[in-house]
């Protein structure tokens, strides 16, 4: 980990909280619509269908579908397989939601303190009108937050972390890539860069030849590991 120059992070899910934060903006609109069921359930089946989206757009090879669309397509498909009845309008509104989430509690000590060693970047699957919107929300500061979009991908395409790396300019294996997500830690590791797993949900990272290099169940536990507790 000496050679590492720069952090670049993962947003919705690894710094700020995506699960706790949309299934708060859901749950009223679903209870007006007479749902009974669990929200926190209708923000997974949305999440897996957004990611399961976004994994298809990357693999067509057919121009980058911006990240809110996805959204949208991806909750108009799970309100419709829910049974709610719903207008475009109010997905929209809903999507927007992604620009309004909180940190989890121990990042924004964790980021002060590694800043003050590492250069700290996002990057991200969100569309760049929409990290700059979340990214002010939440407090946050980074140096800058990148785009899929600016490498006309989804994570984990081998070109948008060798698009991060370019717009750095750093040597790719000078870059610790920090997720909550195993898919973008294999896809980070088997572009080259150093990763950093935070398990917070304690759940095994899979048999992979991609592994991540750190293991901590959050930032405070990543600065300790990196900076020495």
């Amino acid at each position: 980990m000496a050679t590492i120059e720069a952090l670049l992070f993962d947003f919705y899910g690894t710094l700020v909280d995506m699960q706790a934060g949309l299934t708060a903006a859901i749950a009223p609109y679903l209870a007006g619509r007479g749902y009974a069921g669990d929200p926190g359930r209708v923000v997974t089946w949305w999440r897996r269908t957004h990611f399961e989206n976004s994994m298809i757009d990357a693999l067509l090879h057919r121009g980058h579908t911006p990240y809110r669309e996805v959204g949208r397509r991806s909750l108009d498909l799970t309100l419709e397989r829910a049974g709610v009845p719903h207008s475009d309008d109010e997905v929209d509104g809903l999507v927007s939601e992604i620009e309004r989430l909180r940190p989890f509690a121990d990042v924004p000590e964790a980021l002060a303190r590694l800043g003050g060693r590492y250069r700290l970047v996002v990057l991200s699957n969100g569309d760049p009108d929409m990290l700059e919107r979340g990214v002010r929300f939440s407090g946050l500061r980074f140096e800058r937050a990148i785009s899929a979009a600016q490498a006309g991908s989804f994570k984990p395409d081998s070109a948008t972390y060798g698009a991060a790396a370019g717009l750095l300019g750093l040597p790719i294996d000078a870059i610790l890539f920090v997720a909550s997500h195993p898919f973008d830690c294999v896809g980070a590791k088997a572009c080259g860069m150093r990763t950093a797993f935070v398990d917070r949900r304690g759940r095994p990272f899979g048999r992979t030849p991609h592994q991540p290099d750190l293991v901590v169940p959050d930032l405070g536990a990543l600065a300790d590991a990196l900076l020495g507790g």
